[in-house]
């Protein structure tokens, strides 16, 4: 099997389509490298540690009364969630694992608002790396370290190419989830619509919270919908500029209409997204 560096991208609840293309790739491609921001960082540490199988039959079975309990509304100003319960689950899952242990190159990106520059996690705790990369502005808390405040590495690197540079590999694969164009169809069983109709129930009640945290008026767009809707025009822009400095030899891009970047209540259909845009572009490759 050839030998891949793997690049993943942010945005959000759509980083699940990595777990598709992973599985994918996975079957004609021997994983030596992983870099991810976001989500990315996220999906691309599960797999690292062996891990994503547990991962996604834990997201694909959560039901309303998980979600309502995972959830820890922050009294912070910096940010909707603080996140602690969503990370003991994911130490229960992954345990503790250093980045250096991991048999395979990994590095999570986050971003340093005080100095304005990415921080690449190449060693020391694997979950404690992820979380600084997925800290979304506004929804996740940001998390303070040495000195930085780290946010979410999508705000300047939305595809880190370059962190896989070094790693020898026969290709580099990067999976964006910044594409354009319509999703393809997902045949969604009876059961997943009825589950996922009640999370939604949940997320739309977790934004008239925000909109109180934030004192926002309900207009036709809320404070999030502009947050979202600006971090996705910015990191489409920079997302070319990136491509064109460290081209990947392969770019597999996920449409951004598959969902909003809090809409973790549709995993199921977004991994599917991810597995068939995957399949799309494994046919000219193998």
């Amino acid at each position: 099997m050839k030998k891949i560096a793997l690049v993943l991208g942010s945005g959000g609840a759509r980083g699940y389509a990595h777990i598709g293309a992973i599985e994918e790739l996975a079957k004609h491609f021997e994983i030596t490298a992983i870099s991810g921001a976001s989500m990315g960082a996220l999906i691309g540490g599960l797999w690292a540690a062996g891990k994503l199988d547990e991962y996604k039959e834990w997201v694909l079975g959560l039901d309303a009364f998980d979600v309502m309990k995972l959830l820890d509304f922050s009294f912070d100003k910096r940010g909707l969630v603080g996140g602690d319960r969503v990370m003991r689950k994911l130490r229960q899952i992954m345990g503790d694992v250093k980045i250096e242990d991991l048999s395979i190159n990994y590095t999570a990106v986050a971003t340093d608002l005080k100095r304005n520059r990415e921080v690449w996690f190449q060693e020391g705790d694997l979950l404690e790396a992820i979380r600084a990369s997925i800290a979304i502005p506004s929804f996740f808390t940001p998390i303070e370290k040495e000195g930085m405040l780290l946010v979410d590495g999508g705000i300047l690197n939305p595809l880190p190419v370059a962190p896989t540079m070094a790693s020898p590999s026969d290709l580099t694969i990067a999976v964006s989830l910044l594409g354009e164009g319509e999703p393809p169809k997902v045949k969604i069983p009876n059961e997943v619509i009825q589950k996922e109709s009640k999370l939604e129930v949940i997320a739309n009640d977790m934004v008239e919270k925000a909109r109180k945290i934030f004192e926002d008026k309900q207009d036709e767009y809320h404070l999030f919908d502009i947050i979202d809707m600006t971090i996705d025009s910015m990191q489409r822009t920079l997302s070319n500029y990136r491509i064109g400095g460290y081209p990947p030899d392969v770019l597999i891009e996920i449409p951004k209409s598959i969902a909003g970047t809090l809409d973790f209540h549709k995993a199921y259909e977004i991994i599917e997204i991810g597995r068939q845009k995957t399949q799309e572009v494994l046919k000219d490759l193998v």
